[in-house]
């Protein structure tokens, strides 16, 4: 795999401490109505980074023989070359520093790019990372805005950046086709919200609740938010993101001996999430993950399982982030 080691992709253990206190001042949602298994039960799964090209493979694999679509956070420096990582400058950084690395060489980003393309044809979903995962928590809206515009130009240079011609469309979607945002670490600030605001962004996925709960539609960017979730013997609470288990379960270090144990606790988490739904509010259930086989692939594992079982069920729909803002009412959040 050419891609950075799995620990520098996602929230470290303080940050999660952090995502945990904060989701616990998240108001919960109003209790089930006679007509909520009326409605339709959206599932909204998601990876952040969007790099290792085998992992495309394997993604784009699933959401055929599922049914479902993905939302895919494509951190931009996975879009330059190791050559060109100067041409990068992160707010309040040195040029050339990213915190999740850069692509080997030029014939990965192509593969890489191939792999976008053929996902937004498929009617997958991309939105941004950022470019390098800096925590932007105390980044200005200019911060954030310079981040955005590096990532908006690595999307629309990438082809022929990297000595080859971009595909018919690619213009088109480069311009427009990015309408969501993960902030790295979860990690969110005013500045953040100014920026997102400034550039039209239809949603922000960044937030953190107590439970599954509808967006957010107050605001002129939606905002989503990553539910905690029951998880092991005693059903304590956890962001439902397999980095999140991941450090529950092996205190970040990898354990593959106990994948299998892992992908059980891990599946049975999201079933429990999944059913308290689908049999009750049926409020939008988010999962989130990375391009990285955590404890030797235990919460890929559960997610393919999981997807393969759930995703045609009647009633359910397995969506993009955009997907589900059309399919939802923005007033109450109820599914139309």
């Amino acid at each position: 795999m050419t891609s950075p080691a799995p620990i520098t992709t996602s929230p470290p253990p303080r940050l999660l401490a952090t995502a945990l206190l904060i989701s616990g001042l998240c108001t919960t949602a109003l209790p089930a109505t006679a007509a909520d298994t009326d409605r339709e039960q959206l599932v909204l799964i998601s990876f952040d980074g969007a790099h290792d090209n085998a992992l495309w493979d394997r993604s784009l694999k699933l959401a055929d023989q599922s049914g479902a679509r993905f939302t895919y956070f494509l951190s931009c420096t996975f879009l330059m070359s190791k050559a060109d990582r100067n041409g990068y400058k992160a707010p309040g950084h040195s040029a050339g520093r990213s915190n999740v690395g850069f692509a080997q060489d030029s014939a990965e980003v192509l593969t890489r790019l191939g792999h976008i393309w053929a996902a937004h044809q498929a009617g997958d979903e991309i939105g941004s990372h950022g470019c390098g995962h800096f925590d932007g928590k105390d980044w200005s809206k200019s911060d954030w805005q310079a981040e955005f515009d590096q990532f908006d130009t690595a999307l629309a240079n990438g082809w022929s950046h990297n000595g080859a011609e971009a595909p018919a469309g690619w213009a088109a979607f480069a311009k427009s086709g990015i309408q969501g945002f993960r902030a790295p670490y979860l990690s969110v600030g005013d500045g953040l919200y100014a920026a997102l605001t400034d550039r039209s962004f239809a949603y922000d996925a960044s937030g953190v609740s107590r439970g599954p709960v509808a967006p957010d539609f107050t605001k002129v960017t939606a905002r989503f938010a990553l539910p905690l979730i029951p998880e092991g013997p005693k059903q304590r609470r956890i962001i439902a993101m397999d980095y999140n288990l991941f450090v529950r379960h092996s205190g970040g270090d990898e354990t593959p001996s106990k994948s299998a144990q892992f992908e059980e606790r891990a599946l049975a988490a999201f079933r429990t999430a999944f059913e308290t739904e689908y049999t009750g509010e049926r409020r939008p259930l988010q999962l989130g993950f990375h391009f990285v086989e955590m404890n030797g692939g235990a919460y890929w594992d559960a997610l393919e399982r999981f997807a393969m079982e759930t995703c045609r069920k009647p009633g359910v729909a397995c969506v993009t982030y955009q997907e589900a803002i059309r399919r939802l009412n923005g007033r109450n959040g109820s599914a139309s």
